[in-house]
């Protein structure tokens, strides 16, 4: 089994605090810097490929700003 994971971020709530960033065991956070949220911040986003979706970056959200989504793919290697 594989696990694929992605996650949404609320450009309402992301306020660009890198907590998600520095808690992501997968490395596969960053902010992008090339946008900004109506309320003036980068917000963060998948960058790469990889995540597994532990939903890390969710519980260290001070604002719960992130979605996490989880798909376990039968048949491929782990």
């Amino acid at each position: 089994m594989s696990v694929n994971g992605w996650i949404e971020v609320s450009d309402m709530y992301c306020k660009g605090c890198e907590l998600c960033v520095h808690a992501c065991p997968q490395e596969v956070i960053d902010l992008n810097m090339d946008r900004l949220t109506t309320k003036g911040f980068h917000p963060a986003y998948i960058v790469k490929e990889g995540c597994t979706g532990c939903a890390i970056c969710a519980l260290v959200c001070p604002d719960s700003a992130i979605t996490v989504y989880r798909e376990v793919v039968k048949g491929r290697p782990a």
